[in-house]
């Protein structure tokens, strides 16, 4: 049979689960999905079905994950159903670009009627489709083949399910899928200093009035660095809008709130921000980041020398917004040159009562992607298929923005307000450290299994200090201090990063979960 390059399908293991796992027959052959018995509705398998009129009839799958043989994986299985009590043969043939095809012949000697009989496929004995030179099955292949009764005029009808070489199936992909987990706490703050004012040593407040008296966008309030509008309390931030008459730069307006900048910036990393937000119609709090180049008199960093660039070319990052949309959707932002102002790269999720419930608010910022998530949930991610100045301003430091304001282009304020805060639990920054990159130092641990599913062993010549599992949110999910081994088995399918920690240095291993 000759390999064509159409993909219709799935990957190993084929369970029939998938729509995608569907097999063509050719030479008067047909496939069809199986849910009576013996298959069912909540495991189905697959119906294999030969009209007899052709001794070369058959089915092929074409795979978007080719298999990768190896000297670990050459044992395929499946399960047989034969409707009959006669002894039968299948035929499993792997086929990839290069005619470099191999197959395995097996003969099920005891009748499968009304039975399902597991049928095993060695491919150390492969042989080429003459049927008897042995070949070297292994590398890439990305079509398998299956004959039932080879060589024969036999018609019949038979049910396979579970076709699998013990390779464990990649989840399919996640667009907001997150490539760099940032697990080192680099700055935060808790809010568990004492009651009263913030901590000057990490934030700012910007008060002054851009020029022509008025802040952006046709916002209504005045931005002020007293209690009244930021403090500390019980371990939370409070930062309060409120409505009263307020002069300050010689400007008279009817609402305060406060805008924080905070002393610390960076490039790339995880922020995460636990935050309850304010109510009333007209609030607009919001959580984000600038360029820590951006020319903004009265802002913390260019009053440090640093303001080179206008905005939108030093970058923004909005990572939660409130009052923009409907009540309780929530909406992320990235403005650049490319896009600013009513920019196109924005998306909204709707969260559970935001003004009474906290939320994480988190943003995951690699030098490929920005990922935005919230309550751990990632939903929209920024990756421009190429990177330039105008569409990716962020290979440079940002800092942290945390403020409320009031009206403009969120809307009327409501009559009745009068005052309502965002109430902050905690803010974080996470990044890496940089990683012992020594090939002698790497290439000295083993990990293994790998899948796993029960307990993960790290082999090496140095002890080990801490080993600490994060899945692809960053989240530690387990740890094990002075120990070569952690614990899986109560862990969800999937991938997984494994820090390991020792004396001289930390290196992460890739773990596949499969219990």
């Amino acid at each position: 049979m000759n390999f064509y390059t159409l993909v219709f399908a799935q990957q190993i293991p084929i369970d029939f689960s998938d729509n995608n796992d569907v097999f063509t027959g050719f030479n008067g052959s047909d496939f069809a999905f199986r849910s009576s018995s013996p298959s069912s509705a909540s495991n189905r398998g697959g119906q294999f079905n030969n009209n007899g009129t052709n001794p070369n009839q058959g089915f092929y799958i074409d795979l978007t994950q080719p298999i990768v043989l190896n000297n670990d994986n050459k044992q395929f299985t499946l399960q047989f159903y034969a409707f009959d009590p006669l002894q039968h043969n299948i035929l499993l043939k792997l086929e990839d670009s290069s005619n470099n095809d191999a197959q395995v012949k097996t003969v099920i000697s005891q009748p499968a009627q009304a039975n399902w009989v597991t049928v095993t496929f060695d491919f150390n004995n492969a042989v080429s489709p003459d049927g008897t030179t042995p070949v070297n099955a292994t590398g890439s292949y990305s079509r398998l083949v299956l004959y039932i009764d080879d060589d024969s005029n036999a018609a019949g009808t038979y049910i396979i399910d579970d076709i699998s070489n013990g390779d464990v199936s990649s989840p399919p992909p996640n667009p907001n899928e997150i490539d760099i987990v940032y697990t080192e706490l680099v700055w935060s703050d808790e809010f568990d200093g004492p009651d009263g004012a913030i901590d000057s040593n990490k934030w700012f407040h910007q008060t002054q009035l851009p020029a022509g008296g008025n802040w952006f966008n046709g916002e209504e309030q005045h931005y002020t660095n007293r209690t009244e509008n930021s403090y500390v309390e019980n371990g939370f931030l409070v930062i309060k809008a409120k409505k009263e008459f307020y002069t300050d730069q010689g400007v008279t307006k009817q609402y305060t709130s406060a805008r924080l900048n905070s002393k610390f910036a960076f490039t790339n990393g995880r922020v995460e921000v636990r935050a309850k937000l304010p109510f009333g119609e007209g609030t607009w709090p919001a959580i984000w980041t600038l360029g820590k180049n951006i020319n903004e008199d009265g802002a913390y960093w260019d009053s440090q020398g640093f303001g080179t660039t206008n905005w939108p070319a030093c970058g923004e990052i909005d990572i939660m917004e409130h009052g923009l949309h409907a009540l309780n959707e929530v909406s992320v932002a990235l403005h650049t040159p490319s896009s600013f102002g009513d920019t196109v790269n924005t998306q909204t999720q709707l969260s559970s009562d935001v003004a009474n419930n906290f939320h994480n608010y988190t943003m995951n910022w690699s030098p490929n992607k920005i990922v935005f998530l919230i309550d751990d949930v990632p939903f929209y991610t920024y990756n421009p298929s190429s990177q330039d100045s105008f569409n990716w301003p962020f290979n440079e430091d940002q800092y942290l923005l945390l403020n409320i304001a009031m009206g403009g282009i969120s809307g009327t304020i409501s009559p009745s307000f009068t005052q309502s805060s965002m109430i902050i639990d905690y803010v974080r920054v996470y990044q890496n450290n940089v990683l012992n990159t020594d090939d002698d130092y790497t290439k000295s641990f083993r990990v293994y299994p790998n899948p796993a599913n029960g307990i993960v062993i790290v082999e090496s010549k140095f002890t080990i200090e801490y080993l600490s599992l994060y899945n692809y949110l960053g989240q530690k999910v387990n740890e094990n201090f002075n120990k070569s081994f952690i614990d899986v088995s109560n862990i969800l399918n999937g991938i997984y990063i494994l820090k390991i920690q020792t004396g001289n240095g930390t290196i992460s291993k890739k773990v596949i979960v499969n219990n």
